[in-house]
């Protein structure tokens, strides 16, 4: 059962009876965002609201709810996703956008299905269970798919997905705040931070710096943005291969011979657009790899997935890995999930766009990828001076995009350090290290992957709690004998 919430306006109350009486039953899963009729921006969050999901059999209690934002009607271009309430007094709490990377990776796939959200799905590719570590517990949750391609976000004009790049997926997303906003308006004025992975390293400070100029070009804080924070992230091109190549040297992985090459021929490539001498090299650094998960390196791959891994150094994207217990075939079970038509319907896809065959992630929007700028430091610099709260944090057991890639960027930075180099603890345990700088704090995860809250979701939520609360890390705790 959904709790009873103090509404911000009589239309919270009123419009659902109102829908009963007159508009389309919510549990049929339609949305008149899919037809030709206009309705008001509140009437469209009720009709939003998932009622239950298949594969459910537990109660909750929060609200969640799931559809499309057009962003561009001249194409109609519309971007999916599905947003959950704080579990406890959704008032009082921080709205935080979720980003996976890519490009061309679904948040919905990925941060929801697996790493953050309250849903997680069962290896039956059937029934879900609930995440005990999601971050709704200390805030309200969007996870947003984007740019169109990616799940199921869609475009009347299918050349749109062919013309994707960093430039047009902040602005597409940018309108998309504006325009939720507009169909959620008792959260307007709400504390706002974004977070993500991978490469949303670029995603996540290119739209937070739309929102800056944005609030700016109005003269006043039409999104109160506070922060963000990013794991794993591509951040800058020489760093980050830098810190791939020696990580993988370090830990084993590769030869000197091919760490020698790797450093010659792909110094100052992007991840996004390779030479050929330098996808050679790549390739003999993954036969050298082994059939290892270079996301999580001591961890078992997926069997069914060991071919993605050899090709996992050309490609910047999110690959799931756990449930309950440790599953490396998480994915797997996500295909399946949102491929059922009853999902689709209970979480108000759109009939009309709904892609053939859903899937974690776009190979076309990938490969068609069209601008992608080698780094987003000078971004870091201007929004530290406008006094954003920036995190970075690191999964030290990643090769894709290791600690040593974004410790080589934070020294860039060339930021002087408030707090210095410590372990901080969660349970007693060394949790990880973290070092506070001015303008930035960075925290790696001890034993943790690519997808941090997937390998240690417990360690996950100290860090999202520690970031919104704006505090340090916690320290060890002294426990007394008695």
């Amino acid at each position: 059962m959904t709790p009873t919430r103090n509404p911000t306006s009589w239309a919270v109350v009123l419009l659902p009876i109102l829908f009963v009486l007159f508009l389309p039953n919510p549990q049929l899963g339609l949305s008149l965002s899919s037809s030709s009729a206009s309705v008001g921006p509140l009437v469209q969050q009720q009709l939003d609201r998932i009622l239950e999901l298949p594969g459910q059999s537990f109660n909750i209690s929060f609200a969640h709810y799931s559809g499309h934002v057009t962003v561009n009607e001249e194409s109609g271009r519309a971007l999916f996703y599905w947003f959950i309430e704080a579990e406890e007094d959704p008032d009082s709490k921080p709205l935080v956008l979720w980003l996976n990377g890519g490009p061309g990776c679904s948040s919905i796939a990925y941060g929801e299905a697996e790493e953050i959200g309250p849903f997680h799905i069962r290896p039956d590719g059937k029934t879900l269970y609930l995440n005990p570590y999601s971050w709704n517990k200390v805030a309200n949750i969007l996870f947003l798919d984007s740019p169109v391609g990616v799940g199921f976000s869609y475009s009347n004009n299918s050349s749109d997905l062919l013309d994707n790049g960093d430039k047009r997926t902040a602005e597409d997303s940018l309108e998309f705040l504006l325009k939720w906003f507009e169909r959620f308006p008792q959260y307007k004025g709400r504390e706002f931070y974004l977070t993500g992975e991978s490469y949303a390293g670029h995603y996540v400070p290119q739209l937070s710096k739309a929102i800056v100029n944005y609030n700016k070009a109005k003269g006043e804080q039409v999104i109160d943005i506070k922060g963000y924070m990013v794991g794993n992230a591509l951040t800058d091109d020489l760093h980050d291969h830098l810190g791939v190549f020696q990580f993988m040297w370090s830990a084993g992985l590769i030869s000197d011979q091919t760490f020698r090459k790797l450093n010659i021929l792909c110094d100052f490539q992007s991840f996004i657009h390779t030479s050929d001498s330098c996808d050679k090299v790549l390739d003999i650094a993954s036969e050298e790899l082994g059939d290892i998960d270079p996301y999580s390196i001591f961890t078992p791959p997926c069997p069914s997935n060991n071919s993605q891994s050899n090709q996992i150094l050309k490609r910047i994207r999110a690959v799931g890995h756990v449930n309950e217990k440790y599953d490396p075939c998480t994915e797997k079970h996500s295909v399946q999930y949102f491929n059922h038509p009853e999902v689709q319907q209970a979480l108000h896809v759109n009939k009309n766009f709904a892609p053939a065959k859903w899937d974690t992630c776009s190979e076309l929007v990938n490969s068609n990828w069209k601008d992608s700028p080698r780094t987003v430091l000078d971004i870091y610099r201007e929004l530290i001076h406008a006094g954003l709260r920036i995190w970075m944090f690191s999964g030290d057991t990643d090769t894709v995009i290791p600690v040593t890639s974004t410790r080589y960027s934070i020294d860039s930075l060339h930021l002087p350090t408030t707090k210095p180099w410590r372990a901080w603890y969660d349970d007693g345990q060394v949790g990880g290290w973290t070092q506070e700088y001015e303008g930035l704090t960075f925290v790696s995860v001890r034993g943790a992957g690519h997808e941090v809250p997937l390998h240690k979701p417990k360690l996950a939520l100290s860090l999202i709690k520690a970031f919104l609360a704006g505090s340090s890390m916690p320290s060890l705790q002294l426990i007394s004998d008695s």
